[in-house]
């Protein structure tokens, strides 16, 4: 057990003697019904091995995870201490991707013997056999009561191996035990729960006159779904690598901005979310957002990081970047209304705005809510050339320009979500964010509020330096949206 601390490597051992201790009755009880357990056991042991088999072009998609309908299968179908030995060969073989690799075998396999057995004695206590029936001709099974236990072992089973991860990993990474397990047993309660379900259907048509080929054929369906799960997950992982990898090719660019992406993707879910979008289109909305600037990847760097005012033909350059970000992801399929939020998120409802000078709703909607998220967060946080705002100095000017430069419902979308959450962004890699904290409370149109008025001429907003002109004009967010 070289290189795991003494806590762990301690852990470990003791959870291989308690499965030796729970499994090893098995093996010398002469009632143990040994080809159920063979048969059980190779099932088990197949599932894992066929983790890494070949498929046509690709590898079965990592992260299934112990395919454990076959477990609790052998829980209601065995005695507990055999119910543990045929746990322990697929749990033995699971694949380790970390070193040492016979050490987390050991751990994997210990672990499975374990919560099978616990999951065992509860199924036991609970009359589970009874209610499952005898072998033919003993009877047909308790579906409607049989239901309970299941249950109940299948929330066991999820149990032990959710503490026993919770206290490697607290030993391993000395941190607190219930830190280390904080949210693991909420997130895997109702998988265990339908997976022992499926195991449950398996038994009974095991004890059926259909026998085990009956029960081989209700796993099946179950296997097959839970690789398409496990597929969907690892493309859904590689979806957010792919947009965390551009956004921080365009934050190492644009130095002045980071976190900007993040904050901005933020505030668009928050109007998305008080306009009654639907969650699915809450996440497009998110990646419009965090993704509205990845076209300052084909800007000149000197002209993002120039510290004095842009000439003409300097912002024309600049204005170019909504396009240049389309180029760059209409390859990318998952993305899908994102991209038309990216093009078209410098687009002015008043017809004046780029690429295309579209008006109104010709502007796409997330393109709409873009641009109101891109000038609260460069309004509210400090760039090399311009001095955070108040949140409601910032409300309020976005409502000044709505109807010329924004879409109003878009304006008071977020005026409303900020009034009722507050605007508490999250930081990334923005060391230089200051979101400036009005002494006097927001004001926020509702039921009995006026809408915030723009502050009288001469006291007015800061004007943006190298993007206003010097005057009190319509809002810009900054070098195409900074």
């Amino acid at each position: 057990m070289r290189g795991l601390p003494p806590a762990a490597g301690a852990l470990v051992l003791c959870a291989v003697l308690a499965a030796v201790a729970c499994a090893g009755p098995a093996l010398a009880d002469s009632a143990t019904p040994r080809p159920a357990v063979i048969l059980l056991a190779a099932l088990h042991l197949g599932c894992e091995l066929a983790r890494s088999c070949p498929l046509p072009g690709r590898r079965v998609p990592e992260g299934l995870g112990s395919f454990l309908p076959v477990v609790l299968a052998a829980v209601f179908l065995l005695p507990p201490a055999a119910a543990a030995l045929a746990a322990l060969p697929g749990g033995l073989a699971a694949p380790v991707v970390q070193r040492p690799a016979l050490v987390r075998r050991a751990w994997h396999g210990a672990q499975q013997s374990l919560g099978a057995w616990g999951a065992g004695q509860v199924f036991g206590l609970l009359d589970g056999p009874a209610a499952l029936g005898g072998a033919p001709p003993a009877g047909p099974a308790d579906l409607p009561y049989a239901l309970l236990p299941a249950t109940a072992a299948a929330a066991a089973l999820c149990l032990v191996l959710t503490v026993l991860d919770a206290a490697v990993l607290a030993a391993a990474e000395r941190t607190p035990a219930a830190t280390a397990g904080h949210g693991l047993l909420g997130r895997a309660l109702l998988p265990y729960c339908v997976h022992g379900l499926a195991g449950l259907m398996a038994a009974v048509m095991w004890r059926s006159p259909y026998g085990i080929p009956a029960a081989v054929l209700v796993l099946l369906p179950m296997y097959v779904s839970c690789l398409v799960f496990a597929q969907y997950h690892r493309e859904h992982a590689a979806h957010r690598a792919t947009i965390r990898a551009l956004v921080q090719a365009v934050d190492i660019k644009d130095r002045y901005t980071r976190g900007h992406s993040e904050r901005v993707g933020q505030a668009s879910t928050m109007i998305a979310r008080e306009l009654g979008m639907a969650e699915d289109r809450l996440e497009v909305v998110r990646i419009a957002g965090i993704l509205h600037d990845v076209g300052k990847l084909g800007v000149p760097t000197r002209l993002l990081r120039k510290d004095g005012p842009l000439t003409p033909q300097e912002r024309r350059i600049i204005e170019l970047h909504p396009e240049y970000g389309h180029e760059m992801v209409r390859g990318i399929g998952f993305l899908g209304e994102a991209r038309s939020a990216i093009l078209h998120h410098h687009e002015r409802v008043d017809g004046t705005g780029y690429p295309y000078g579209l008006t109104g709703e010709q502007i796409p909607e997330l393109a709409r809510v873009v641009a109101v998220a891109d000038a609260f967060d460069a309004m509210t946080s400090t760039r090399s050339y311009s001095r955070a705002r108040p949140v409601p100095t910032a409300l309020a000017e976005l409502e000044r320009c709505a109807g010329a430069q924004f879409d109003p419902v878009m304006v008071r979308a977020l005026t409303a979500a900020v009034g009722r959450h507050g605007w508490h962004p999250v930081v990334t890699s923005d060391a230089d964010l200051q979101v400036i904290d009005d002494p006097a409370p927001a004001v926020v149109p509702g039921p009995g509020r006026p809408a915030p008025q723009a502050p009288p001429a001469g006291h007015g907003p800061a004007p943006h330096p190298r993007t206003d002109g010097g005057g009190r004009g319509p809002v810009r967010p900054g070098r195409g949206g900074r």
